[in-house]
């Protein structure tokens, strides 16, 4: 009998951990290669549902979390459900070789999910928080990329956030903008 941890047959080591703290140095290609597999992720066909954190991913799931931001009967309602990796973060990837991998919590999810995921990663380090935007900005832009986004700012803004987590000033500020965005339209 074999046996092989999830990571031994991976083409490279995790990038980092799931919030990264430190800029990773990745290629062009590397970005073409994350670039290539999300869209062609979003592009299949599944009735398995996302469970981000475990937890099954649902409109009211989605409503509830970003209500703090939205109070003046915005609309929360989700247009396009993609399929999607649902745990997307910097220790679900490899480099320098492009590898996404821990799927067990892919399925259909609101379009900007994996994007807003990644984005809220990221946000220790302000580059590569901005290079997650500049790549994912179809999604991003997209009006269910904006509220995926206040779902991301909604679970690190929780009231059990740890005060020093270098992530809570970006996404207090992004969360305001974005929601004063969707308020707008």
């Amino acid at each position: 009998m074999w046996r092989a941890d999830e990571t031994d047959l991976l083409p490279g080591a995790p990038i980092g951990s799931s919030v990264l703290a430190t800029e990773p140095v990745l290629s062009d290609q590397w970005w073409q290669a994350f670039n290539a597999s999300l869209d062609a992720l979003a592009e299949q066909h599944t009735s398995r549902v996302a469970t981000p954190d475990t937890v099954m991913i649902t409109q009211s799931g989605v409503a509830e979390a970003i209500h703090r931001f939205l109070r003046n009967g915005v609309d929360t309602t989700v247009e396009q459900w993609l399929p999607a990796h649902a745990d997307l973060n910097w220790a679900n990837m490899t480099g320098p070789e492009f590898c996404l991998f821990d799927w067990e919590d892919w399925g259909v999810a609101p379009q900007g999910l994996d994007a807003a995921s990644l984005w809220g990663s990221s946000l220790a380090v302000p580059a590569l928080a901005e290079r997650v935007r500049h790549e994912r900005r179809r999604d991003l832009e997209s009006r269910d990329g904006k509220l995926m986004t206040l779902f991301v700012c909604a679970k690190i803004l929780a009231p059990d956030a740890h005060p020093e987590d270098p992530r809570l000033e970006p996404a207090r500020v992004m969360a305001e903008e974005v929601a004063e965005d969707l308020q707008s339209d």
